[in-house]
């Protein structure tokens, strides 16, 4: 199995996170197990770390505070999503801590749905890469007419099957 790399870092003070960053964490786990179920045929496996940053890390940058990198790249990108702020709670003291604004809609806390299409996204692309040109050539000489269009091979203007 190939493993996609999510990686979530969040602010623990006391061994105590706040309410987004707490409901983020209970969104993306949920994500995670419908992606490993999704992925599973194609060989891919997400795996998901939690990282903890400090209140000195927090406080130097609070937007690092509940951001999530899926198979290396940021949610954000993956979504085409604006990064804001807005005021937190607790943990977090007065700071303005991380938000995810998408489709007009401004996420304090990031839902399931969105993991999982930025996970899905992600899985599509860890297969484009991971597709040999020989698997190309076989399905090329497998199909029923014998004439299925294969991309260019590496270094040459015709498909491989042609």
């Amino acid at each position: 199995m190939k493993q996609m790399p999510i990686v979530w870092k969040r602010l623990v003070k006391g061994g105590e996170t706040c309410t987004r960053c707490g409901n983020t964490g209970r969104e993306l786990e949920a994500a995670v197990a419908k992606l490993a179920a999704a992925l599973r045929p194609l060989g891919i496996e997400p795996v998901l770390e939690t990282r903890e940053i400090d209140e000195n890390a927090f406080k130097a940058n609070p937007s690092e505070s509940n951001r999530v990198w899926i198979a290396g790249k940021p949610i954000e990108e993956w979504l085409d999503a604006n990064v804001g702020m807005s005021r937190c709670c607790s943990v977090c003291g007065e700071s303005d801590c991380r938000t995810l604004e998408l489709g007009g809609r401004t996420y304090e806390a990031i839902p399931e749905e969105q993991f999982i299409k930025a996970g899905l996204m992600a899985g599509s692309q860890m297969m484009a890469v991971a597709l040999p040109q020989d698997e190309c050539a076989t399905s090329c000489h497998s199909s029923t007419s014998g004439t299925a269009p294969c991309p260019p091979a590496p270094g040459s203007a015709k498909g491989s099957c042609s």
